[in-house]
């Protein structure tokens, strides 16, 4: 396959993956509220579920999607957040291609929440009655990084503020302004 440059050298591009409920979309709208216009969040369940309405599997169409999209916002000059569980095996060749295409900066997270946290936080989800804890369980792979070793782990310990705020350091976000288009 052709490599093909995406972004610029100013764009970020941020991957936030983990366990259900350990706190992926609720970090990025916070990036996105704390940064401002400017900044795209590409959600795996927003691909996945809503427009596609289709399962989590290997070689599934929302895997192309999420690269699509977080290609065409990079492209058109937006800084990206790339949310969702990700399994390592089924989005991580799709990750390393993003990577290694983008010409900005790219930082990845890993959301580490133990199993029991999962149970507590699902509990509080507007899907919480069609989703039981067996199949949270089904779901739950426990420490699923990439193998590339290029993901910071945030454990469960680290509250809202201090992750964004650590995100926004790491990525130079906090020292950039929004881009109202």
């Amino acid at each position: 396959m052709i490599a093909v440059k995406v972004g610029t050298e100013e764009t970020r591009l941020i991957v936030l993956r983990g366990n259900s409920a350990s706190g992926k979309s609720t970090v990025a709208a916070a990036l996105r509220h704390r940064f401002g216009r400017g900044l795209a969040v590409v959600g795996q369940d927003n691909l996945r579920r809503t427009v596609l309405r289709e399962r989590d599997r290997p070689g599934a169409a929302n895997i192309g999607l999420i690269e699509l999209t977080a290609r065409y916002a990079l492209d058109a000059g937006y800084h990206v957040v790339v949310e969702g569980i990700l399994y390592a095996d089924h989005y991580g060749d799709m990750l390393a291609r993003l990577r290694a295409d983008h010409r900005g900066p790219t930082h990845g997270y890993y959301l580490d929440v133990p199993f029991a946290e999962t149970v507590a936080r699902h509990a509080t989800k507007p899907i919480a009655d069609e989703v039981d804890e067996d199949q949270l369980r089904d779901w739950y792979r426990p420490r699923d990084v990439l193998p590339d070793g290029r993901e910071t782990v945030i454990g469960p310990d680290s509250i809202l503020d201090r992750t964004v705020d650590r995100i926004m350091l790491d990525t130079g976000l906090a020292g950039l302004p929004p881009v109202d288009r």
